[in-house]
């Protein structure tokens, strides 16, 4: 396994990144994957054996339950949680009431102690937003998330889904006020879907932050279903 440098970070992880999104079932989330807990710990134990430490969920997958079988799976295979790097996301709706969503202080501060709960750890590595939220100033929302790294909570933050200029914009606010910065943006990006290349690239370059791609394979496009 090769490994690199996640962004203008001395983090290491895995090039290859087991992405989580069919772990469980639950909700609009069973067209996505209904993976029960003996396989995903099979898949787990695979990817660490073959030395991927780099893992990704969300809490919005499958209604919190991808999280819950992630954590399940590390702690009943025994696996080292502190040679992992474990990354999960904030944003999506969590719930039916008006605060329930988004990347309001109150939600975001509320839903890193529900993750990790069920990831049954105490601190995320990379912490990521899952896409950008109109209804709440930026700034709002960095205060929040480097509330979290200043607490120990969370390692390094990150974003997905976000445009260039909106990613541009969240760097220069936590410049100007000293806030934790993003060092990756998870987007989609395929060789059916290249439009990454023609702002974002050159931007990630330019900053160094870290690209991870989600839907490699357009969701089964490329893998001949």
């Amino acid at each position: 396994m090769k490994y690199k440098l996640l962004g203008n970070t001395g983090l290491k992880v895995s090039e290859l990144c087991l992405g989580t999104m069919t772990f469980g079932g639950r909700g609009i989330w069973t067209a996505i994957g209904t993976l029960p807990q003996d396989e995903v710990n099979a898949i787990v134990k695979q990817s660490v054996d073959a030395g991927i430490n780099f893992i990704d969920t969300a809490n919005v997958y499958s209604e919190g339950l991808s999280e819950q079988m992630t954590g399940t799976a590390i702690r009943q295979l025994g696996i080292d949680r502190d040679g992992l790097v474990i990354a999960t996301k904030v944003r999506g709706a969590m719930g039916k009431g008006p605060n329930d969503t988004g990347l309001s202080r109150k939600h975001i501060l509320q839903q890193v102690d529900e993750s990790l709960k069920r990831l049954q750890t105490d601190y995320i590595d990379l912490y990521q937003i899952h896409g950008f939220d109109p209804q709440t100033p930026m700034e709002e929302v960095l205060h929040a998330l480097d509330t979290l790294v200043n607490n120990g909570k969370v390692r390094y933050i990150g974003c997905s889904n976000h445009a260039a200029w909106q990613i541009m914009k969240a760097l220069g606010i936590s410049e100007l006020n000293g806030y934790a910065k993003f060092v990756s943006l998870q987007a989609y990006y395929t060789i059916a879907g290249r439009d990454l290349e023609r702002e974002i690239v050159p931007m990630l370059k330019d900053r160094k932050l870290g690209l991870m791609v989600w839907s490699p394979l357009a969701g089964g496009l490329l893998s001949g279903k």
